[in-house]
C-alpha cells in the first residue's frame, strides 16, 4: 500500500558532501539470529529552535504512547509472553553464563524485535532453541516476578498456558496466512478477529456498503471483529473503547504537540485526530487525512494512526504505527522536481489512458529526517512513504511522499564493507557501477514508488478498493515499483537533474533484478514459500520480465566458479517488458479482475527455486550477516528551568535491552489481555 522497505544491500552511500567515506558514528548496535540492531542520527537537530524541538518531543511521546497496541494487535497472547519473559530477564537467579541463558535472551530479543511471537517479516511463530524444562527452570528460579495471571488462575495453570503458547508449534503458527483455499481469518494468529470466520466478516462489512457513496469509508479500519452472545460486533479502537488507556495517553501527548504546532492548519488536523481518537469514527479520520494531506508545506511533519493492512490477511485492519519527522531541505529540492512533473509522468507512462488521471491532483513529496519511530514502525522501518492509503482521497486530494534519507543513510553505512556485493554481483562492472551510483538510484528509485508510483492511475468506477483482497497488497507495491523502475531508465530524468547519466539507472536495475530474482531468498526458510508482500512484489517482476525476456536473453542466469549469478543483457528491452507489465499489474487494480490478479501473484510471486534457495543461502551464511534490520530510538531529553523547557537534547544509547525494558516499563498503558 504506503510503505517501501529497503532491498536487502544497501552497500554504499554519499552524504549531503559528495563523499562516499563512512562516518565516525557507531551505527551498527549488535546481531543475533537473523536480526541486525542499528543506530541513526538526527543531523539538522541543532538548528531548530526550541518551539520545533518541543513540537517534534511531544509527538515523539505520542509515537511511544502506543508501542503496546501494536503488541496487541498482532497477537492477543504477546503482551502476556513478553511480560513474563521480561520478569523473568529482571528477577533468575540462576547461571546468566550458559548456552540456554543465551537462547532465552536472543529469544526475548527477537519477540521485542518483531512485537510479537511471529517473525516481522515470514510471520511465522517463533520457536525458542531452549527447551520446557530449561523453562519451567527459569520460571521457577525468577523469586520478585510478577507474572500476568488471569483472575483465580494458579501459578500453576498460568505456567502451563504460558509455555504451551511458547512452545507448541500448533499454537498460533502464522501470524498471516494468505492462502486463498484456507479460512484465512480463522487460520491467522492476527488479534483483528476472535470466534468468527472469513465468510462471516465479508459479509458482515459487505451489508455496511454503499456503493452510490461518493467518498467511501475504510469500514474496520480501526476494529476487532468477534462475536458476542451469538451476534458480530465491533469492539473500535477509541477512548473508551478497545485500547482505550494507551489512546488516551497518545491523545494526551498530541494535545501538547497541538500547543506548540507550526500553524492553525496543523493545529486544526491535531484537533481532528484527537477527535477521531476519542469517537472511533471513520468519517472523522477521513476528515483529518484530508486537513493533514493539505498542509503540505510542513515542516515536521509526522505519522499517527491505525494505517497500514499488511498485518490482515484480508487486507481491512489497521495496525498502529508513528513516525515523527522533518523536512531535508536540501535532499527535498529532488522530490519537488518529481512533485512539479507528476503530470508529465502519468501522461507518459505505458497505461491504458482509461486508467489513467485526467489531473493529478495534490502530489507533494520530500525527503525527510526521521525523529522518532513508533508502533508498527519500531524497531523495523520502511525507507518511504506514501499516505493517505483511500483511493478516493488519493483521487480527489492527491497525497503525500516521503523518503527517509537518515534511515538509508544509516542502512547504507552499516553495509559498507559487508562484502554482500561482491558476493552476488555478476562483474566487477557491476559492482563498481552500484557503488558509484546505487544509493543515488536506490533512493531516486524509493522517490517515484512512493511520490508518483502509488499516486498514478485510477479505478474505474464501480471498482471496489478491496476487489483484490488478499492479493492487493503484493498487487499494489509492484505497481509503484513498475512505475519506479520504468521511468528511472527514462532519459528525461537526466535532462531533469536527477541522474547524472544512464549508467545509474542500470545500477537500479541490477541491484532490482539481482535482489528479486535470488539475493531475497536469504530472508525465507529453505522449504519455505514467499508470503511478505514486498518480496512478492520483487519476485512476481523479476521472474515475470525473466521469463518474457526468456529467449532473447533479456535476464540471464550463469555459473561461474560454482557459483549462481544473474545478469541483464538488454536494459532497454527490459525496461520495455516492465512497461507491458506496469500495464497489466494497473489493469488488475482499476478493473478489480481478482482472478488475474490470484494467477500472477501465484504463478510468480510465491514459488522459490529450492536448489537456487540453498546456494543462495548457503553462500550469505559464510558472509555472517543478518537479513533484517531495525533500530534504536535517540533519546530526546527534556532539559527544565522548574516546570518550564529551555532545550531537548538527544542521546544515541547504544543497549538495545536497555530501551527495549525502558519502553516496556514507561509505556505500559494497556492490561495484559484486552
Amino acid at each position: 500500500m504506503a510503505l517501501a522497505y529497503a532491498l536487502m544491500n544497501h552497500s554504499c552511500t554519499t552524504n549531503n558532501n559528495g563523499s562516499t567515506e563512512q562516518d565516525d558514528f557507531q551505527y551498527m548496535v549488535e546481531q543475533f539470529a537473523d536480526l541486525k540492531v542499528m543506530r541513526y542520527r538526527i543531523p539538522g537537530w541543532d538548528s531548530l529552535n526550541l518551539r520545533q524541538k518541543t513540537y517534534i518531543y511531544h509527538l515523539s511521546e505520542a509515537a511511544l504512547a502506543g508501542r503496546d497496541i501494536t503488541f496487541d494487535q498482532n497477537y492477543k497472547y504477546n503482551l502476556m509472553v513478553r511480560r513474563s519473559l521480561e520478569e523473568i530477564l529482571k528477577n533468575y537467579q540462576g547461571s546468566r553464563q550458559d548456552r540456554d541463558w543465551d537462547k532465552f535472551v536472543v529469544y526475548l530479543k527477537r519477540i521485542w524485535f518483531a512485537n510479537g511471537i511471529h517473525h516481522h517479516y515470514s510471520t511465522d511463530k517463533i520457536l525458542p532453541e531452549f527447551n520446557r524444562s530449561y523453562f519451567a527452570e527459569l520460571i521457577n528460579n525468577a523469586p520478585g516476578s510478577v507474572f500476568p495471571l488471569r483472575n483465580g488462575e494458579s501459578p500453576e495453570e498460568f505456567s502451563e498456558r504460558l509455555t504451551k503458547v511458547i512452545f507448541d508449534p500448533g499454537v498460533a503458527s502464522k501470524k498471516i496466512v494468505t492462502d486463498p483455499g484456507k479460512d484465512m481469518v480463522v487460520e491467522s494468529a492476527t488479534n483483528f478477529y476472535e470466534d468468527v470466520s472469513q465468510e462471516e466478516v465479508l459479509a458482515y462489512y459487505e451489508n455496511m456498503k454503499n456503493p452510490e457513496d461518493h467518498s467511501p469509508v475504510s469500514y474496520g479500519l480501526n476494529s476487532k471483529v468477534m462475536k458476542t452472545d451469538g451476534r458480530i460486533v465491533e469492539k473500535v479502537y477509541k477512548i473508551g473503547g478497545l485500547y482505550g488507556p494507551a489512546i488516551e495517553k497518545i491523545v494526551y501527548w498530541l494535545d501538547k504537540a497541538r500547543d506548540v504546532a507550526d500553524n492553525d492548519q496543523q493545529k486544526a488536523a491535531l484537533d481532528k485526530l484527537i477527535e477521531y481518537y476519542q469517537s472511533g469514527d471513520l468519517k472523522a479520520w477521513d476528515e483529518y487525512n484530508v486537513m493533514w494531506l493539505n498542509d503540505n508545506n510542513a515542516f515536521i511533519d509526522y505519522v499517527n494512526g491505525f494505517i497500514e493492512v499488511y498485518g490482515d490477511p484480508l487486507g481491512m485492519k489497521a495496525t498502529w504505527e508513528s513516525v515523527v519527522n522533518f523536512k531535508n531541505m536540501e535532499a527535498t529540492k529532488r522530490t519537488e522536481i518529481i512533485s512539479e512533473n507528476a503530470q508529465w509522468f502519468e501522461d507518459n507512462s505505458p497505461v491504458d489512458p482509461r486508467f489513467k488521471k485526467d489531473e493529478v491532483k495534490g502530489v507533494t513529496a520530500k525527503v525527510i529526517t526521521v525523529a522518532h519511530l513508533g508502533g508498527d514502525c519500531y524497531p523495523t522501518t520502511p525507507i518511504g512513504i506514501n499516505l493517505p492509503n483511500a483511493d478516493w482521497i488519493r483521487k480527489e486530494h492527491g497525497s503525500k511522499s516521503v523518503t527517509m534519507d537518515n534511515i538509508t543513510y544509516a542502512y547504507d553505512q552499516v553495509s559498507m564493507e559487508s562484502g554482500f556485493l561482491e558476493e552476488f554481483a555478476a562483474s566487477r562492472e557491476e559492482i563498481e557501477r552500484q557503488k558509484k551510483y546505487g544509493s543515488l538510484a536506490g533512493n531516486l528509485h524509493t522517490d517515484l514508488h512512493e511520490c508518483i508510483g502509488h499516486a498514478s492511475g485510477q479505478l474505474l468506477p464501480g471498482t471496489s478498493p478491496e476487489a483484490l483482497k488478499s492479493y492487493s497488497s503484493p498487487l499494489e507495491e509492484a505497481r509503484a515499483d513498475l512505475f519506479a523502475l520504468y521511468y528511472i531508465m527514462d532519459p528525461n530524468l537526466v535532462t531533469l537533474g536527477l541522474l547524472p547519466n544512464p549508467d545509474a539507472a542500470k545500477a537500479e536495475y541490477d541491484n532490482y533484478i539481482r535482489n528479486g530474482i535470488m539475493t531475497q531468498l536469504t530472508r525465507i526458510e529453505l522449504g519455505k514459500e514467499i508470503e511478505q508482500a514486498h518480496m512478492r512484489n520483487r519476485q512476481l517482476i523479476s521472474k515475470w520480465c525473466y521469463e518474457k525476456g526468456g529467449k532473447d536473453h533479456v535476464i540471464e542466469f550463469f555459473k561461474k566458479d560454482g557459483k549462481t549469478y544473474v545478469r541483464i543483457n538488454d536494459y532497454q528491452k527490459l525496461r520495455a517488458h516492465i512497461g507491458t507489465l506496469l500495464a497489466e499489474v494497473q489493469r488488475i487494480k482499476s478493473e478489480g479482475d481478482y482472478n488475474a490478479g490470484k494467477t500472477l501473484v501465484e504463478t510468480y510471486a510465491v514459488k522459490v527455486d529450492p536448489e537456487l534457495h540453498k546456494e543462495v543461502k548457503e553462500r550469505y551464511a559464510k558472509l555472517n550477516l543478518a537479513p533484517y534490520g531495525g533500530f534504536i530510538n535517540p533519546v530526546l531529553k527534556p532539559v527544565y528551568e522548574g516546570k518550564k523547557i529551555v532545550d531537548i537534547h538527544i542521546e544515541f544509547p547504544d543497549d538495545y535491552t536497555e530501551q527495549m525494558l525502558h519502553y516496556s516499563k514507561a509505556y505500559a498503558f494497556l492490561p495484559t489481555y484486552n
